[in-house]
């Protein structure tokens, strides 16, 4: 095979896995009375290691799903579509047992990955009926629910990122989310965008810009865009690491 055939076939390839990539995180859309949801991924190199997923489940419960793998690029991208495909896998045996579920993604995780490769993941299930959110963090940067009334708490109950150890043990958290609150995923590339002089936008930046867009209660898809143009105009659109925001908010 010539030289540029091979450019050609490594590009088709490249725009294929990118195309399979964003394929996992498409958020399908279920017709809601109690919750509105979106998200945004954008990676750095068109492949990256963050990812999302909203999954509609019965009785009016949505799965919210937010990852991120440790490195950049296409190494990152293998590790964090292993995790997303475990995370399916394992969610066809253990039911409604969330810490059950992430001891299994991490069991896989571990095993089919290099010692160096990991990944942080926050899966939460939402109940619109009860307005209870069950989760569990591993590792992940805490997601925040702000409340109707401007204060916040973090979802912090977890155990460590999956892949990283062998028999990592996890704990379920639950929170009641009420009608007005919004619930913030993200991961690091989001907060840890900086301007000209090296600052960081920083959690408060990023729950500012989000507290301020609940205000005209805007829908989620609005809220997402909104916060990322805050982020950009703080940044000047210098993007460094892959940057990913999922919103819930309540009714």
């Amino acid at each position: 095979m010539r030289t540029d055939e091979m450019v050609v076939d490594v590009s088709q390839d490249w725009v294929l896995a990118c195309d399979v990539q964003q394929g996992f995180m498409q958020a399908p859309r279920t017709a809601s009375d109690s919750f509105d949801y979106s998200a945004r991924c954008r990676q750095v190199r068109a492949l990256g290691g963050d990812c999302y997923n909203f999954i509609p489940l019965p009785d009016d419960r949505l799965a919210l799903v937010v990852g991120d793998a440790s490195g950049k690029g296409l190494a990152a991208a293998l590790m964090i579509a292993n995790v997303q495909s475990c995370l399916r896998t394992a969610a066809l045996f253990t039911g409604d047992d969330l810490a059950a579920l992430l001891k299994v993604v991490n069991h896989q995780a571990y095993a089919s990955s290099s010692e160096d490769r990991y990944a942080t993941l926050f899966y939460g299930v939402f109940d619109g009926s009860a307005r209870i959110l069950r989760y569990v963090n591993a590792g992940h940067n805490p997601p925040v629910v702000i409340r109707r009334d401007g204060s916040m708490q973090s979802l912090e109950t977890g155990g460590a990122p999956v892949g990283l150890l062998p028999d990592s043990e996890y704990r379920e958290g639950s929170i009641k989310v009420e009608a007005g609150d919004l619930v913030i995923a993200f991961t690091d590339g989001l907060t840890e965008a900086a301007n000209q002089d090296g600052e960081e936008w920083g959690v408060q930046g990023l729950l500012k810009a989000a507290a301020g867009g609940a205000q005209y209660s805007q829908d989620a898809r609005d809220l997402v865009n909104s916060i990322f143009c805050s982020m950009d105009q703080f940044s000047k659109e210098h993007q460094t690491d892959d940057a990913t925001l999922a919103v819930l908010r309540v009714f």
